[in-house]
């Protein structure tokens, strides 16, 4: 490409055409010649008539401009002319390397990084450059192909939620080193890293390396921590600068199950700082329903911060069998376990038939023997619903018969009579040590201090699933903390006291840890690789590079240690992890993590991300050039006198109605059918009122794409509908909202309607109310429903029954519900002669379809999503809301089959399978 004053040309060597512009000048200047002078007597007759027709006899100045420049703009026009190019290695010759950083830290303006990529690879493909790809996050040897192949595949590219690592670079070196001399387009996403400079030094080995980077400060996220009541929530940059201040929201799911936002705070960067902290104070409820932190604004992994077990501080009742001595603290049976408990969960005390309606996480009953038959049965199905009671024994649990001959339903184990001590009837000659604990054992890889020792403890009996329920025992093999599953809770008994009376064990480190790996209480501290030691964690939901959590899928599990120490990567993928009962987050940046800015050499040349869109020019040149033509020809025929003719005015008049723009009216009604016929397209009704038309449309929009993605059905965007004006026919279905202020149509509109109707047409008419009056005058929307549709042409109705063929034309359905939940659907009754065969699952019905669907479950509601996909209205609770979502879908896509095929799902044919599928 050729720039020329800062146009480029694809094709310059047209533009010496203008060269010939002065010859055309001069020719078209001796065009008509000049008379020749000759002496006449016979003119005198002529004097005093009049010429009607009237030749110049020479062609005026202007008029030689005008054709001067309709022949530039044809020769301009076919050069190629083109605004705001840019001569950049993509117009070079030869391979072009395209490398991507790839990482979390491009997340933010991925979409602005990929219109670049866009406009280089359409500059190469102007060039015949065959390109390459290579993401340093996942460096694989590039496939060097056409350039708009590379296109198609541009918006399958994604950010890693990592960056890239020393053996990324290493490997990414390598493969650089194979390839044959390419130039190179570097796409950095701000951030430096180790080995960036050997990488680039590979490249320029190769070729020419320019660096395309955002100016944007990369702003990240540390994990929350939980201090003095408060969350502590810390923001970082790559660079220092002015002051500024940024939001942070806590994210999680509202009573209704429904995710949003459920508390923001600012945090503010000093000047010259790296780091904003913000302090957060909630309730423990809604702290226990944040599931992530978020800085608003920045779409990355980095700007997210995953919540796992130690934020969410968990409630514990703590219930002792007798109170402690008073002015004797360290006796009391609680006092090492509020010390050990008391920093990362929130206590409760209480009576057990006051604490059990609080339903806390874990309940603890230190040397608590027997329990009332009104206290037993609530505690147990508490257990049961996911509860964790963890018992201490103690003297009353030695001296009690609980759990002797048979096995008590809150006790993990039978236990032995008297218990076991030191000089005791089963005296041990010296205190027992605690032996390692096993690979079965949440316990596994703790270090057991030498100077925990056990001097006295309850026996459990020998029993066949005791060795399962073992999760601690002593150097001797004898059991020191059992536990059984009971439902979906759990029971832990440890065999000895919860004070220092029977041994050290409440005096050590290890006694804390103990309560954390069974999730009694949650670290606030980061987590380490010596506390993870021996474990093995599964993926649960992992992290893309967008923030945004997906189900793990088959990943393997990962190394306790691993997940503490090891760099995120293709192996560790940021998520939430777990370990029986315990979660744990692994976010994309630590408390240690430092933004580092990348830097670049200055032979290296940095663009910016923001590229001016080319212009071509061609068109509007080649446009111009057939106006001044044409206004070559009127000004001919003016200086000839020969524009005001009967013939050439006609030809005028005809050549300016070809130009003139059509109506406005035949214009949009032409759109419209086109719109509405090129596809299959669902409509609704306009009805005046702007929010429930945007939800008609949203709602039709996600009807739309569940029958795109579920059936053979492949819909276009919904169309709004005005009843004057559209023609119905085009549409096999019209979704009607009834608002109680929307007008009644006209005379006109009826017919339309009625017609409509008879040709087969069907109205789903929704009262969006429940049907709180069963569509009579009690209510607005059912007055309005009977006023709108008194004139129509509508037959009996009647409930929808449930041999109905909308029940089955795609899915098996009995409920129908929407944004509400009502079961009264009304559609066209039977025929009146209409019975069921003997065998058959339904009766025989006629074959046409429903004219008229009536209800008021807001359907719209419940099938509305946004543009990007995400539903707009919550429904329900939790998982029973999208199970009436999903249940509105199948409604939707039955409701469009029955449209599309009739009853052609209640034909013989078909009834082997659906009584199969009905299990009859």
């Amino acid at each position: 490409m050729t720039v020329l004053g800062g146009i480029g040309f694809s094709a310059p060597w047209l533009l010496l055409g203008l060269l010939a512009l002065p010859i055309l000048w001069l020719i078209l200047r001796a065009v008509p010649p000049a008379p020749i002078r000759r002496r006449f007597p016979g003119v005198a007759l002529l004097l005093g008539l009049k010429d009607s027709e009237t030749v110049s006899d020479r062609t005026p100045w202007w008029l030689l401009l005008l054709r001067m420049l309709a022949v530039a703009a044809i020769i301009i026009g076919l050069a190629g002319p083109i605004l705001n190019p840019e001569e950049q290695q993509a117009d070079g010759s030869g391979p072009l390397l395209i490398v991507l950083d790839g990482s979390w830290a491009g997340a933010t303006r991925w979409t602005q990084q990929a219109q670049v990529i866009d406009a280089q690879l359409t500059r190469a493909a102007r060039a015949n450059r065959t390109v390459g790809f290579l993401t340093l996050t996942r460096p694989e040897e590039p496939a060097f192909q056409s350039a708009d192949v590379w296109r198609t595949r541009l918006a399958g590219l994604r950010p890693a939620p990592w960056q890239p690592s020393v053996g990324n670079i290493t490997r990414a070196a390598e493969i650089a080193g194979t390839l044959e001399p390419f130039d190179t387009l570097w796409f950095s996403d701000g951030l430096g890293f180790d080995g960036r400079q050997d990488m680039l030094a590979a490249l320029q080995d190769r070729g020419s390396v320019e660096v395309y980077q955002t100016g944007a400060n990369v702003i990240a996220m540390a994990p929350a921590t939980y201090q003095d009541g408060a969350i502590t929530l810390t923001a970082k940059r790559a660079v220092a600068g002015t002051a500024r201040e940024v939001t942070l929201n806590a994210q999680g799911r509202d009573p209704a199950g429904n995710a949003r936002i459920l508390a923001t705070v600012p945090a503010t960067f000093d000047e010259s700082a790296l780091e904003a902290t913000a302090q957060l104070a909630l309730p423990a409820e809604l702290r226990a329903r944040i599931t992530r932190f978020d800085i608003a604004g920045q779409r990355s992994a980095g700007a997210t911060t995953l919540v796992d077990d130690g934020l969410r501080r968990r409630e514990v009742a703590l219930i002792a069998g007798r109170d402690g001595r008073e002015g004797l603290e360290l006796l009391s049976p609680l006092h090492y376990i509020e010390q050990a408990l008391a920093p990362t969960a929130d206590l409760i005390d209480g009576s057990l038939g006051d604490i059990l309606p609080a339903n806390p996480d874990v309940i603890v009953l230190a040397d608590v023997a027997t329990l009332s038959d009104a206290e037993q049965a609530p505690l147990i199905e508490w257990i049961e619903n996911g509860g964790m009671l963890v018992r201490f024994a103690g003297p009353r649990i030695a001296a009690s018969d609980i759990s002797r001959d048979t096995e008590d339903p809150l006790m993990p184990v039978r236990l032995r009579a008297g218990g076991r001590s030191v000089g005791g009837a089963m005296s041990w000659g010296e205190p027992k040590s605690l032996d390692a604990f096993r690979d079965s054992s949440p316990f596994f890889g703790l270090e057991v201090p030498s100077d925990v020792v056990v001097s006295a403890q309850v026996v459990a009996q020998p029993d066949p699933t005791l060795a399962n329920r073992v999760i601690a025992s002593l150097s001797d093999g004898t059991p020191l903390v059992t536990r059984k599953a009971l439902g979906q809770g759990q029971i832990v008994l440890f065999h000895v006291t919860a004070t220092a009376e029977w041994s050290t064990l409440p005096l050590s480190g290890l006694f804390v840890q103990m309560m954390e790996r069974l999730a009694i209480s949650s670290s606030s501290a980061s987590i380490n690789a010596q506390d993870l030691q021996g474990t093995t964690w599964t993926p649960l939901r992992v992290m893309d590079g967008f923030g945004l959590l997906e189900d793990a899928g088959n990943l393997p599990g990962v190394d306790g240690a691993d997940l503490a120490s090891a760099a995120t990567g293709p192996d560790l993928q940021p998520g939430i992890y777990a370990s029986g009962d315990r979660r744990i987050a692994r976010n994309v940046v630590t408390a240690q993590t430092v933004l580092s800015p990348a830097t670049w050499p200055s032979d290296v040349p940095v663009r910016g991300l923001f590229v001016a869109p080319e212009k071509p020019l061609a068109g509007w040149l080649l446009s111009l050039s057939i106006l001044l033509l044409l206004a070559d020809v009127v000004a001919s025929l003016a200086l000839s006198g020969r524009l005001l003719k009967r013939s050439n005015a006609a030809a005028v008049i005809l050549l300016g109605l070809l130009y003139m723009p059509a109506p406005a009216d035949a214009q949009d009604a032409d759109a419209f059918a086109l719109n509405a016929t090129a596809e299959m397209t669902l409509a609704y009704v306009v009805t005046g009122n702007s929010p429930v038309d945007e939800m008609s449309e949203a709602g039709l929009r996600g009807l739309s794409d569940t029958l795109f993605f579920r059936t053979s059905v492949e819909p276009a965007d919904p169309i709004g509908v005005d009843l004057e004006r559209d023609e119905l026919a085009f549409f096999p279905m019209l979704y009607w909202p009834i608002t109680p202020d929307q007008p009644r149509p006209s005379g006109d509109a009826y017919a339309k309607l009625n017609d409509y109707l008879r040709s087969g047409g069907l109205i789903l008419f929704d009262t969006r109310d429940a049907n709180i009056a069963g569509f009579g005058a009690a209510s607005p929307n059912g007055r309005k429903l009977q006023d709108l549709a008194a004139p129509l042409d509508i037959p009996p109705l009647e409930p929808l029954p449930s041999d109905h063929v909308l029940t089955r034309t795609f899915y098996l359905l009995q409920d129908f519900p929407g944004r509400h939940i009502g079961r009264d659907v009304w559609v066209e009754a039977a025929p009146p002669d209409a019975e069921q065969i003997e065998g058959m699952p339904f009766r025989n019905l006629n074959d046409g379809v429903t004219p008229v669907v009536i209800g008021g479950n807001d359907w719209a509601a419940a099938w509305a999503v946004a543009r990007g996909g995400a539903p707009m209205v919550p429904i329900g609770r939790g998982f029973a809301g999208e199970r009436q979502r999903e249940l509105a879908y199948r409604f939707g896509v039955n409701l469009v089959m029955h449209v599309l095929t009739g009853n052609y799902k209640s034909d013989q044919v078909h009834v082997p399978a659906l009584l199969d599928r009905l299990g009859q």
